[in-house]
């Protein structure tokens, strides 16, 4: 969750501050730099205090995330035409294969936005 708030902020424009990320996440600041410390050592990000970047790996996996949220998005809204459960949408997201991922974006014919009119990050299956 943490590698999908800080791809999100750093998607707004927004500079990426442990208050952000607090904030997006409702939890407390002193979690954050617990959770910022532990992706630094698995390098998934670089924290520095007043420094929050995403590696490339955090970035790749961040980005893989929020495609998935999204499609799962359209999914939900366009095809099933449900409302978008957001709860049951982060729990299927984060187990969703890349080869399923691709088959679901190319199943829905490769929509650029979600329901909320953000961009969904293109994948293999879009080229």
């Amino acid at each position: 969750m943490y590698l999908k708030a800080i791809w999100y902020i750093r998607e707004r424009g927004d500079e990426v501050k442990v208050s952000s990320i607090a904030k997006m996440l409702d939890v407390t600041q002193p979690s954050v730099v617990q959770m910022l410390r532990k992706l630094d050592g698995s390098n998934l990000v670089h924290y520095t205090k007043g420094s929050v970047k995403l590696t490339d790996e955090g970035d790749r996996i961040g980005k893989q995330m929020i495609r998935n949220t999204r499609l799962l998005e359209v999914l939900m809204k366009d095809a099933l035409k449900i409302e978008i459960d957001e709860e049951m949408v982060c729990g299927i997201e984060h187990h969703m294969k890349n080869i399923f991922t691709d088959a679901l974006c190319t199943l829905l014919k490769h929509p650029r936005e979600c329901p909320h009119g953000h961009v969904i990050p293109r994948g293999r299956c879009c080229t």
